[in-house]
């Protein structure tokens, strides 16, 4: 399968695009064509375990791995008791026709565990077998920056450098990536929110000799090897929630799909596994406050916030108001077209703004796209009504993600809420909501406690540039 940029001309295979990150020319790598699955192929896949199942569909993508080489990546990245429930993403009801697809099972108690982890075998074997060394440059708002640093940490050919917004996270959340003391992981904390970090690694991405120079690669969701490892549990969850179903209505039988949303990147993978062939109804987007995307999908009208007016809320790994992986979205509502998608991104960088609304009615309607906005009294309100009707405490986002899902029910249409993380990241809030105190258990004490390394750094691209020339890996 070949890879081109949203913004025009060819970038090679999966290990290419693995490899990259942004485009060349500032785009992002989609493939040429998304793969089709049928009824009958999608039955086959039926019997198959979590990575059996991840070799499938990101075989699908990554023409250019050997099948059994692809098969060890998987094993590696969902085995070795890595995951703690047995079945990797569990599937629990919460009650009012919900569905929770337990996603925060890994090391790092986030959905992020389930790419990441597949990313990082995926990377080391890559580099291994062209010799190369890669240094990533990622940005995270909450979870991304520690589920990259637990996969890539201790790794011979890559470093990490991320970058995180000063005093945005959750303690444990900040305590997860500082306290790694590996000397390939370096953690910067940018005065700023997520955007700001975000810009920063788009500059020194779209800066073709620097990247070259110091070998820069991403992490962030605009990586399409994390995109591709998102579809997977997309057809895991279609499959467990028809496994009782009638075999004969089994392949029109359509579930709908709730997904917290910050950079898009999660949701943009319900979108590929839509148009790929799962009977997905409905792909029911959730915001926070800094609810740019909501105002997209209900308007038209694509309007990035400044840093200044980007609110720190109580779901603060949804603090992000440029979505990176909206252009993927798009490229496809633009009919593929590379030089309409150019010209979106031109009239923003003038703008300010993209006015899309003449495409308005085609969200729902071709794409099944919804969205909606919760406020930080919602998600205390959904946590409490949740614990308190199903003993399942849910954290914020997954909290925002469900308030938003009960909009969009229907009648005989399973709706599948995805986890963002487990709810002892956020015990602050979890507190608040249930009005009791919620008391850390021994490994949270101990990871609260433990030393932590991170370097303060203004938003300032030279300063950024010169730490990263100073410290990163070269062949």
């Amino acid at each position: 399968m070949q890879y081109i940029s949203t913004r025009g001309g060819t970038l090679g295979q999966f290990s290419d695009v693995l490899l990259e990150g942004l485009a060349p020319n500032g785009g992002l790598a989609v493939p040429e064509a998304l793969p089709h699955l049928s009824a009958a192929e999608l039955e086959r896949l039926r019997p198959l375990t979590y990575p059996e199942l991840a070799t499938e569909i990101i075989g699908l993508f990554a023409t250019d791995i050997p099948r059994d080489d692809l098969a060890g990546l998987t094993s590696r990245a969902y085995g070795d008791g890595k995951f703690a429930a047995d079945e990797i993403v569990p599937l629990s009801e919460l009650g009012d026709d919900m569905t929770l697809v337990g996603l925060s099972e890994g090391p790092t108690l986030a959905f992020k565990d389930m790419a990441m982890q597949f990313l990082g075998e995926a990377l080391e074997y890559v580099l291994e077998k062209r010799d190369r060394v890669l240094n990533v440059l990622g940005a995270t708002s909450g979870d991304t920056g520690s589920a990259a640093e637990h996969a890539l940490r201790g790794l011979d050919r890559v470093s990490v450098f991320m970058l995180s917004p000063q005093g945005r996270m959750s303690a444990f959340q900040r305590a997860q990536m500082y306290s790694l003391q590996d000397e390939n992981v370096h953690n910067i904390a940018v005065e700023g929110v997520f955007d700001d970090c975000q810009n920063l690694v788009k500059r020194l991405n779209t800066d073709l000799d620097f990247k070259r120079a110091h070998s820069l690669g991403a992490v962030n969701s605009i990586n399409f090897g994390r995109i591709s490892a998102q579809i997977v549990y997309y057809v895991w969850a279609w499959l467990r929630t028809t496994d009782e179903v009638d075999t004969d209505a089994r392949s029109t039988f359509e579930v709908s799909f709730a997904v917290p949303s910050g950079n898009f990147g999660n949701i943009l993978s319900g979108h590929y596994a839509r148009s790929m062939g799962i009977p997905i109804r409905k792909l029911v987007l959730a915001t926070n406050e800094n609810n740019v995307l909501d105002e997209f999908f209900r308007t038209g009208h694509y309007r990035p916030r400044s840093s200044a007016n980007t609110l720190a809320t109580s779901s603060p790994s949804m603090d992000v108001s440029r979505a990176s992986n909206l252009e993927r979205f798009v490229f496809d509502l633009l009919g593929r077209d590379p030089e309409r998608t150019a010209a979106a991104w031109h009239e923003l960088e003038e703008r300010d703004e993209i006015d899309l609304s003449a495409e308005l009615n085609r969200f729902e309607e071709e794409f099944g796209l919804l969205s909606g906005t919760s406020t930080h009294d919602d998600r205390l309100a959904t946590i409490r009504d949740f614990r308190d009707r199903t003993g399942v405490t849910i954290d914020p986002h997954t909290a925002d993600g469900a308030k938003v899902a009960r909009e969009h029910i229907e009648t005989g249409i399973p709706m599948l809420v995805l986890e963002t993380a487990k709810p002892q990241k956020f015990a602050d809030l979890i507190s608040e909501a249930l009005g009791e105190t919620v008391e850390p258990d021994d490994d949270t004490r101990a990871l609260l406690a433990a030393p932590q390394r991170v370097t303060d750094m203004p938003d300032d691209e030279q300063q950024l540039r010169s730490y990263i020339s100073e410290r990163a890996l070269h062949a």
